[in-house]
């Protein structure tokens, strides 16, 4: 059964539910907290925190999503960047006994799914949460109507595998924040286990064996200010089942990509390279999913660019352009160009968006793809003549050639080798050190290099503007690490009149609430009109206190370190303002990924 077929029996099946249809979200969310639509759920927050949606309080859809955290997973037989996402709704009306008999129903009698070859996982609780009985009950009666032994087919695992909240464990949740257990459904292909994984295969295993196909989450908790959980007065049901993986489960193709959602893409690739998809799977397979991607992103109002969500598009296009390198492909038509139009006509009647933008699709990707050719031939050229890359050599070719620092990691890594990125960033500070060594006198003599980072400034107003943000950023430090935990620690900043730039260390994207919390905690310090002072002291002494200090440098003997009252000990060079309350309002305009752990934040004052 195609992917077309599955979404059109998906959405009539809860139709008959009494569900509302929705359409697709953009993939670039109204959010400033996030840069894209990773879920089906993400729109539908506002409802599922109790908010009543215009519709009702059924709903079903399936939702485009695009996750730029999967980008360096897409190679393998199920990964890819771009997917639709498969969606019902209650919010505060049926719940679990509903959800699981139907979305069971669906499975195997809608797609005609083999019951034998479904399996699912049920929370198994913990000292907060209790182990979630109702839900395998419920799995025990499905797997019994039609003739089958529920102990084979239901596994329990914990939070880590089967909790669902925007933070993630039941711990990084702040008061307020809702959630609950969810129970996930996978499918057996029933292919060889690989003991690479482990002694014995299991649905969460990443042997390829199992595949996850749909998530049964009950939002069904609320965190109290004591750290506890109570019920919620209201109980939502929130599914989401990944279109291509069901697809593929349809089809019994455990290779997503062999299957109708992107096996065209495939085969006009083999057509274009005169290559076997089978001899060169993971460079098709980047190629057909980052082209995909690409194209519903700039039919979203995504661009090229180095900023944001314009600086994933770039990467994503270009990754096209590097796998495409090394196929001699003779054509008049270039490559990109040739995949934009099967991708279109796969989708055009279901996102007409996609013809709708078609002239600026592929002006914006031949733009791309013209301007990158003769970066990635130079560059390629030079890193043939590396045995061995290291993070020097990543920032010669970055300064001198424009390669970009991702494709020397990538490189790097399939010759089994690392390089690692704050080694790169450092090399790009000591340069601009360097280049900024004689351009005091184009800031007015206010240039100004510190410990912390960099502040720009060109008149005296600018420069009290400069310091009030510098002390901010002290500020945002300290609050982020109260809020998120020690494992923040400052990577860089850069900090001119119209806003700070602030580089952390951090595994995952904020939630809206955490970057609210933040801001918030930055604002009752500064109204707090706490003092701002310096101490100097020999730099021995400072390692013996909780004072913080960031870059790998070399300090001098002796140090300032800079306290706000009790809330932020930091070494620095200033300069500071004497007061908090002379910061005025701090204002988050977006948190962003910068590289793999390591976070930034854009802000400023009002």
């Amino acid at each position: 059964m195609t992917h077309q077929e599955i979404r059109e029996k998906f959405i009539n099946f809860f139709k008959e539910k009494k569900h509302i249809p929705v359409p697709s979200s953009s993939l670039l969310p109204s959010d400033p907290s996030v840069l894209f639509t990773t879920a089906g759920m993400q729109p539908m927050i506002p409802y599922l925190l109790g908010e009543k949606h215009p519709l009702g309080n059924r709903i079903v859809d399936s939702q485009k999503c695009f996750r730029a955290d999967d980008i360096e997973e897409v190679g393998d037989n199920r990964h890819t960047t771009f997917f639709e996402m498969l969606g019902n709704w209650s919010f505060g009306d049926y719940f679990k006994k509903e959800q699981l008999s139907w979305i069971f129903e669906f499975l195997t009698k809608e797609i005609n799914l083999d019951p034998k070859k479904l399996y699912v996982t049920v929370f198994a609780g913990d000292e907060v949460a209790s182990r979630d009985e109702e839900t395998a009950q419920i799995w025990k009666g499905l797997f019994e109507s039609v003739g089958l032994d529920f102990q084979d087919h239901i596994f329990y695992y914990d939070e880590t595998k089967n909790w669902w909240s925007r933070n993630g464990k039941k711990k990084n949740m702040p008061p307020g924040e809702v959630g609950g257990p969810d129970s996930e459904i996978f499918y057996d292909f029933g292919t060889e286990h690989n003991k690479q994984y482990g002694e014995k295969c299991h649905p969460n295993c990443d042997c390829g064996r199992f595949i996850e196909i749909g998530n049964n989450v009950f939002i069904e908790y609320k965190k109290n200010k004591s750290g506890s959980f109570d019920l919620l007065p209201q109980k939502n049901v929130d599914f989401g089942g990944g279109l291509e993986r069901i697809t593929a489960a349809s089809e019994n193709q455990p290779d997503i990509f062999l299957t109708s959602a992107l096996k065209p893409i495939i085969e006009e690739l083999e057509k274009i390279t005169g290559k076997k998809y089978h001899d060169y799977q993971k460079a098709f397979r980047i190629m057909a999913d980052h082209t995909k991607a690409a194209v519903f992103l700039v039919a979203d109002g995504a661009r090229p660019s180095n900023k944001a969500q314009g600086y994933v598009v770039r990467r994503l296009i270009r990754r096209v352009i590097r796998f495409g390198s090394q196929f001699d492909i003779n054509q008049k038509i270039p490559l990109l160009l040739a995949l934009v139009n099967t991708v279109i006509e796969m989708y055009e009647k279901d996102y007409p968006e996609l013809k709708e933008n078609k002239e600026i699709i592929i002006k914006e990707l031949r733009q791309e793809e013209e301007r990158f050719a003769k970066t990635l031939e130079k560059g390629n050229k030079k890193i043939s003549e590396y045995k061995i890359l290291d993070s020097k050599i990543a920032f010669d070719l970055y300064q001198s050639y424009g390669f970009p620092f991702e494709l020397t990691e990538e490189i790097a890594r399939e010759r089994g080798q690392k390089v690692e990125y704050g080694e790169f960033r450092k090399a790009f500070e000591e340069h601009q050190a360097k280049s900024r060594a004689g351009a005091e006198k184009k800031f007015g003599g206010h240039g100004l290099v510190l410990n912390t980072g960099e502040l720009k400034a060109a008149t005296e107003e600018e420069v009290k503007i400069v310091t009030r943000l510098h002390t901010a950023t002290h500020l945002l430090h300290a609050a982020l690490r109260k809020i998120l935990g020690e494992e923040v620690r400052q990577a860089g900043s850069d900090i001119t009149a119209e806003r700070l730039r602030f580089d952390f260390t951090f595994p995952r994207k904020f939630t809206p609430e955490e970057i609210k919390r933040v801001e918030d905690l930055v604002n009752k310090v500064i109204g707090q009109d706490l003092p701002v002072t310096k101490e100097e002291m020999p730099y021995e002494e400072v390692l013996k206190t909780d004072a913080l200090s960031f870059f790998k440098q070399k300090y001098p003997d002796r140090v300032n370190v800079y306290s706000v009252g009790d809330f932020s000990k930091e070494l620095c060079g200033g300069p500071h303002v004497s007061r908090t309350s002379e910061i005025g309002q701090f204002k988050i305009t977006k948190e962003e990924a910068i590289a793999a752990g390591v976070r930034r934040i854009r802000a400023i004052i009002q």
